[in-house]
């Protein structure tokens, strides 16, 4: 039987709801403008699965019932990664974001910029308003790792060139370390120690290597998805399943298929003789066999901690995040 978000939810359905109104507050502003904007964003907020990391993870680690910096962790994430969002979709020229037009498309992109710094300043604040300074070194910290990661793929892009070692540094700097922040945030503004931090940090890149993996498997996809199938592809990242079934394939296939992802221009036919090559070369199933070894390897971690009605949900949450179809 399928577990539902709500139900993974249960155990801090209260604290969640208590934390959706104090950010819905911390979100206005006097200025007309901004206050319709945070609006705009606040109105079209996804899954909320991050607030969910902090709010779990500070339970496990002695954060019951939650303090009041868990709430504040879990604003200072959101704050930063939307402002990261915003920034995104100006580099990447985006319209869209999660269905929705992005901030860029409505306002333009000098506005979007503002917005995001706006966001940025406000995490900053939060945190030195209440001296939360370990928390802020934390997110800091994943921010950083972010956009080293994504000029890390930028800079590889150009040569198609990615190694698997290259590619797992890019998703743990560009995925995994949000996430992984998210569960040292909830246990540090549990009061925990410094190795119990360390532990969750390391449960939640897992996680996020995982989570990674599984959005990449997507793009060869057949069913109705989050994002169009061919999209990595189109757009010259290389994933996982790509470059394992680069690994396997003699020159010549080699060539042509690194040929068919540098000029596919969008067309539909060369963007579908790659994902028909992975999937013929095994590429699907050693991406799935490494993304359940990652999962193995959190579960590993989790069961570490005392057994709780949340340490099962973080256990359904994990599960939930890889067996999703979107």
């Amino acid at each position: 039987m399928t577990v539902t978000l709500d139900q993974i939810q249960a155990p801090i359905a209260a604290e969640m709801e208590e934390f959706e109104k104090k950010f819905r507050a911390s979100m206005q502003t006097r200025q007309l403008l901004l206050d319709k904007i945070m609006g705009y964003i606040v109105k079209r907020k996804g899954k909320q699965i991050r607030p969910m990391f902090v709010f779990f993870t500070a339970k496990i680690s002695g954060g019951d019932p939650l303090p009041e910096a868990s709430f504040r962790g879990a604003a200072l994430i959101e704050l930063l990664h939307t402002a990261t969002l915003v920034h995104d979709d100006v580099v990447d020229e985006s319209n869209y974001r999660r269905g929705f037009f992005s901030i860029n498309a409505l306002w333009k992109n000098k506005i979007a910029v503002l917005v995001g710094d706006y966001l940025l300043s406000k995490g900053l604040l939060l945190s030195l308003e209440n001296d939360d300074y370990e928390l802020l070194k934390i997110v800091s910290n994943a921010v950083k790792e972010l956009s080293e990661g994504e000029l890390l793929q930028i800079e590889k892009a150009r040569r198609l060139d990615i190694t698997e070692d290259v590619y797992f540094d890019i998703i743990r700097q560009k995925t995994a370390s949000l996430i992984a922040s998210c569960c040292a945030v909830g246990a540090a503004s549990a009061g925990a120690d410094k190795d119990t931090i360390e532990r969750t940090r390391l449960f939640g890149e897992k996680v996020g290597m995982a989570f990674q993996i599984k959005d990449d498997l997507f793009d060869f996809g057949t069913t109705e998805i989050g994002k169009p199938v061919g999209i990595d592809i189109k757009e010259k990242k290389m994933t996982l399943p790509l470059i394992y079934a680069l690994q396997q394939a003699d020159w010549l296939t080699k060539r042509r298929i690194i040929y068919n992802v540098k000029n596919n221009d969008g067309r539909k036919d060369r963007v579908q003789a790659v994902i028909e090559f992975v999937k013929q070369s095994g590429g699907l199933d050693y991406a799935i066999r490494i993304m359940e070894r990652y999962r193995d390897e959190a579960l590993t971690i989790l069961r570490t901690f005392p057994e709780s009605a949340s340490r099962t949900s973080l256990e359904q949450l994990i599960n939930y995040t890889i067996e999703r179809n979107h």
